[in-house]
């Protein structure tokens, strides 16, 4: 079992985060906030990757449903991020942890400079002991991702993975509202098996993968294999399990069988 301090990326959905109102899910957020601050505390080194942005800010401002015109969007996502941070920065204080906030686009990860400055902050909260918690700048960057000219992120699922392959990390953890990869939608197929370990992306598994998650969230089973694609190749360890389970996390940095772990290329 897998015991040794490890640099671990969690990504939290939207689904997991907010009710179907879009206010904040706060049971789930403090549990979330409880497990992490426990992990770093047993030396892991924690980076958080955070949706719910523009849901949060939906609900904040009181929109009967989440705007469709892109800057109401942006927006949204200006005040949701904002609303976000302070329960963040709240939540994490109760545990004499500090956190800091770090927003980015496509440009931020694809251009070397820039990269480079990022992997040099990420190293330095995380060596003063600081939990960054990492979102889409959609106030800025969804502009690319709506029009599909610049689609590097677009969405969680994805950033995630790229965080975890720039800061080396060693495991990232997607928390979703489904249990992992299963041979079949265990909603159209209640018998359907869930895969525990993949070692490789065969055109099977690429198979499996389904259409994209629930309203308030943009990420399907295809966004999460793209994601495995790079942390596997970066040499990280990917795992899709449910966030309905925050204790679970427990476990699954211990290396044991809890929903799907994709193996990193050695």
């Amino acid at each position: 079992m897998e015991s040794t301090r490890q640099r671990i990326v969690v990504k939290v959905g939207t689904s997991t985060l907010t009710h179907e109102s879009g206010s904040f899910n706060l049971r789930s957020m403090e549990h979330l906030v409880r497990v992490l601050a426990d992990l770093q505390g047993m030396g892991h080194e924690i980076i958080l990757v955070s949706s719910g942005a523009i849901g949060v800010g939906t609900a904040r401002l009181g929109l009967p449903e989440r705007p469709k015109e892109l800057r109401m969007k942006q927006a949204a996502a200006a005040v949701g991020q904002c609303r976000m941070m302070h329960l963040y920065d709240k939540l994490f204080s109760e545990y004499n942890h500090c956190v800091s906030q770090i927003l980015l686009t496509g440009e931020d990860v694809e251009a070397p400079l820039r990269a480079e400055h990022l992997r040099g902050t990420f190293s330095a909260l995380l060596e003063m002991g600081v939990i960054p918690v990492v979102n889409e700048n959609d106030s800025v960057s969804s502009a690319e991702i709506e029009t599909g000219r610049h689609k590097v992120l677009g969405d969680n699922d994805t950033l995630s993975a790229i965080v975890a392959a720039l800061c080396e990390a060693d495991l990232l953890v997607l928390l979703s509202d489904i249990d992992g990869l299963y041979e079949a939608d265990p909603h159209t197929h209640p018998g359907a098996k869930l895969i525990h370990q993949v070692k490789e992306l065969t055109p099977e598994i690429l198979e499996m993968a389904g259409g994209a998650g629930t309203w308030r969230g943009t990420g399907g089973m295809a966004t999460k294999l793209s994601a495995a694609k790079i942390a596997m190749e970066a040499g990280c360890d990917m795992v899709i399990t449910n966030g309905a389970r925050m204790e679970d996390l427990y476990d699954i940095v211990e290396g044991r069988d809890i929903g799907t772990r994709f193996l990193a290329i050695k």
